[in-house]
C-alpha cells in the first residue's frame, strides 16, 4: 500500500519516519549495548560511581569525539588531534611543571589554562590556512601534523611531567567539573552549529563547497574556524587527561584519533560532511566508554584482547555507517 499521503504527526510518509529513526540510530543502539551489558556484565552499571566513573574517564575521547566531528560536519577531517592534545599538554607541562627535567618557567594555573588552549587554537589554525587557503588535502596536512607533533612531545620529554600546580589538575582532576565541562561543550557547540550563522555555514560548506561559495559563504574562513576549534578543543582534551591522571602521562594523547572517528560515525556524523548532529556524537562517546569499561570489567577478554576488540567495533561503526547511508540513498531515491 502507498505511503503517500499519510501523516504521522510531523510527518508526511513513512520514509520521513524511516530517515528520521536513521539520523538518530545511536540512541536505539545504544539502549540495546546497556541492556546486553546489565545482562553480561552487571557490574559495569551497578552503582552510581561506576557510572560516574565512565563518563569522567570518557571526557578527553568525547572532546576529542566533539572536535573530528565539527571537522567532518564541515567536509573535513583531523587526524592530528591525538597529537595536538598530547603536544599542547606536554608543552604546557614541561613550563608549569617543577620534575627535574622540566622548564619551571612559572607555576601559575592560570598561565598553564591559557598557555595550552593557545598552542592548541594555533596549531588548528595552521592546519585550517593549509587547507583552508592553499587547498593541501587535509588527509595529508594533518597526518603530516599528526607526525611532527608526536616527535615534537617526544622530543620534549620521554617521561611523565609531575609538579603541576594544583588548580592546574583540577578541572580534570574532579569528576564533576570534568563531566561538566564535557556537558557544556556539547550543549554549546549544538546550538551553535544548529542555530547561529557559523554552525550553518558549516553544514553549508561540508554539503557542497562550491555552492556555498556561490551564495556568499567566505569557505575558507569557516575551515580556518572549523580546524581553530579542532585545535582547541584538542587541547583541552589534553588538559583532560593531564587532571585526571594527575601528570602528563609520556605517551600522552597517542591512538585516540580513532576512537574518535568511531564515536563521530557511531554517532551519525556524516564522513562526507553537511550531515549529523553534534548530541548524536555524544551518544557515540557514551557508547564506545560503556563498551570499553564492559570489556575491562569483563573475566572473558584479556587485557591483550582489548585493542582487537576496540578495532572490531570501530569496524561496526563503518559497517553500520555504510548500511545507513545505502538505506537513506534508496529513500531518497524513491521520492
Amino acid at each position: 500500500m502507498s505511503t503517500e499521503g499519510i501523516s504521522f504527526g510531523r510527518f508526511e510518509s513513512t520514509d520521513d519516519v524511516l530517515l528520521v529513526l536513521l539520523e538518530n540510530m545511536i540512541w536505539p543502539i545504544l539502549a540495546l549495548v546497556v541492556l546486553g551489558v546489565f545482562l553480561m556484565v552487571p557490574q559495569t552499571l551497578a552503582a552510581t560511581s561506576s557510572i560516574q566513573l565512565i563518563l569522567w574517564g570518557g571526557v578527553p575521547i568525547g572532546l576529542l569525539v566533539l572536535a573530528e566531528s565539527i571537522c567532518l560536519l564541515s567536509g573535513h577531517f583531523d587526524l592530528s588531534i591525538g597529537a595536538i592534545a598530547g603536544f599542547s599538554g606536554m608543552f604546557t607541562g614541561m613550563v608549569i611543571g617543577t620534575c627535574p627535567s622540566c622548564w619551571s618557567i612559572t607555576h601559575s594555573a592560570v598561565v598553564g589554562f591559557v598557555l595550552i588552549s593557545v598552542v592548541g587554537a594555533t596549531i588548528g589554525i595552521v592546519n585550517g590556512i593549509m587547507v583552508g587557503r592553499f587547498g593541501i588535502n587535509p588527509f595529508l596536512q594533518t597526518l603530516a601534523f599528526l607526525i611532527i607533533f608526536q616527535g615534537a612531545r617526544t622530543a620534549l620529554q620521554t617521561q611523565p611531567v609531575t609538579g603541576l600546580p594544583r588548580l592546574y589538575i583540577y578541572p580534570g582532576g574532579t569528576a564533576n567539573v570534568a563531566i561538566a565541562i564535557l556537558v557544556i561543550a556539547f550543549v554549546v557547540f549544538g546550538i551553535v552549529m544548529r542555530y547561529s550563522r557559523f554552525g550553518q555555514a558549516v553544514y553549508a560548506t561540508g554539503s557542497d563547497e562550491h555552492s556555498a561559495r556561490e551564495v556568499g559563504i567566505d569557505t575558507e574562513r569557516v575551515i580556518i574556524g572549523v580546524y581553530a576549534i579542532s585545535g582547541f578543543l584538542s587541547a583541552i582534551a589534553g588538559l583532560m587527561i593531564t587532571g585526571f591522571t594527575g601528570v602528563v602521562p609520556a605517551l600522552i594523547g597517542d591512538g585516540l584519533v580513532f576512537q574518535a572517528f568511531a564515536g563521530a560515525v557511531i554517532g551519525g556524523v556524516s564522513l562526507f560532511g553537511g550531515r549529523g548532529k553534534v548530541t548524536g556524537a555524544l551518544g557515540g562517546v557514551i557508547l564506545i566508554q560503556i563498551i570499553q569499561s564492559a570489556l575491562n570489567n569483563s573475566a572473558a577478554v584479556g587485557a591483550t584482547q582489548i585493542q582487537m576488540i576496540n578495532g572490531v567495533v570501530l569496524l561496526i561503526a563503518i559497517l553500520l555507517y555504510s548500511t545507513q547511508e545505502r538505506i537513506r540513498g534508496r529513500i531518497l531515491a524513491s521520492t
